[in-house]
């Protein structure tokens, strides 16, 4: 009797230990990667047995149940969603780790210096991968709920490129966007020169605005931004187009009219002292800065030179003479927005 025992216990260890290497076997070997199958996708709310089950029903594991048992014995249940990168060569161990510490492809999104706001959002309205939280919020709301103290939240998000993984919303880019601009504009207002006409760190950020829209050459932005800082000074109207351009909104269809800067409206710095009422684009970090830094000079005046670059006057007949030459005899290919701004509209 107590042999037989001895014998079915040694039967069963040997069994025992037998299925433990089948299954420590089939933990180990490679998966069944096709090509298409390179990006695993995990549903948020997915559990490890579910997608074991996925995984068994689409050719890539064997067997369902080593990884389940595995998972139970071990205690190894947290796993993040989003898309996974499978290597081949990559085991059901090796899957199992990078769900546990959540190494999910890192996409990217990137936003260009002088965007409005619509454009941003029109682009990340396009991104399949990012949960649309936000695209049925008007502007003030958009503003209330990142937390921006003005019912127009144009300017306040800084131009980069943002990193996410699929599923992410897209109000997290909009707020680490929001929070680099507040961040880097606190600072360069801390850091700025002397003798500014801007009040509060707002109007710097409306002129910063300005700057990206009036030009897309880097080594012009200090110089824009010295001649509205002269004009500020001494009273005389901004008298941007793109100030203009944006007051008008949809309704600009490539070419500003007389009557567009006779229109009287909160951004016509043709018609308002001052400021318009608000950021008119998102400023990138060197529009910042230069509208804080303005280059020295005696210059009042710029007009387009139709190749994305200006010609600077301090007088109002030099200015005159070169409107006429770059404005009344305009060559074929005449642009007065940077070319930069126009490329990357969506």
């Amino acid at each position: 009797m107590l042999r037989r025992l001895i014998a079915v216990l040694l039967a069963a260890a040997v069994a025992t230990v037998g299925a433990w290497q089948w299954a420590d076997y089939q933990l180990r070997r490679p998966l069944a990667i096709a090509p298409a199958t390179e990006v695993l996708v995990v549903e948020k709310g997915e559990s490890l047995s579910h997608l074991s089950a996925r995984l068994s029903a689409d050719g890539m594991l064997s067997y369902a149940l080593p990884l389940r048992l595995y998972v139970r014995f071990t205690g190894r249940q947290h796993i993040r969603s989003g898309d996974y990168l499978l290597v081949p060569g990559d085991s059901a161990l090796d899957l199992l780790g990078k769900l546990e510490r959540g190494d999910v492809i890192r996409y990217s999104i990137t936003f260009p210096e002088g965007w409005t706001l619509a454009q941003w959002r029109a682009l990340l309205a396009k991104e399949r991968l990012l949960a649309p939280v936000t695209r049925d919020l008007g502007a003030a709301e958009l503003a209330a709920d990142l937390g921006i103290g003005v019912a127009n939240p144009e300017g306040w998000f800084s131009p980069n490129t943002y990193f996410f993984a699929a599923g992410d919303a897209d109000r997290d880019i909009l707020e680490r966007a929001c929070r680099r601009q507040r961040e880097l504009l606190e600072r360069l207002w801390r850091e700025r020169a002397g003798d500014l006409p801007y009040t509060s760190p707002y109007q710097a950020l409306i002129a910063a605005s300005l700057v990206e829209r009036e030009t897309g050459l880097a080594v012009e932005r200090p110089q824009i931004a010295g001649v509205l800082v002269r004009r500020l000074r001494v009273g005389m109207r901004l008298q941007t187009d793109s100030t203009v351009i944006y007051g008008l909104g949809a309704r600009y269809a490539g070419k500003l009219s007389r009557a567009h800067l006779n229109e009287a409206n909160d951004y016509n710095t043709y018609m308002i002292d001052g400021l318009p009422a608000t950021p008119i684009a998102n400023p990138g970090d060197d529009a910042l800065y230069a509208a804080l830094h303005p280059a020295a000079g005696d210059a009042l005046y710029f007009v387009a030179r139709g190749d994305g670059s200006h010609e600077f006057s301090a007088t109002l007949e030099t200015h005159r003479r070169a409107v006429e030459r770059y404005q009344l005899h305009r060559a074929a290919d005449y642009r007065s927005t940077p070319k930069l701004h126009e490329d990357n509209a969506p």
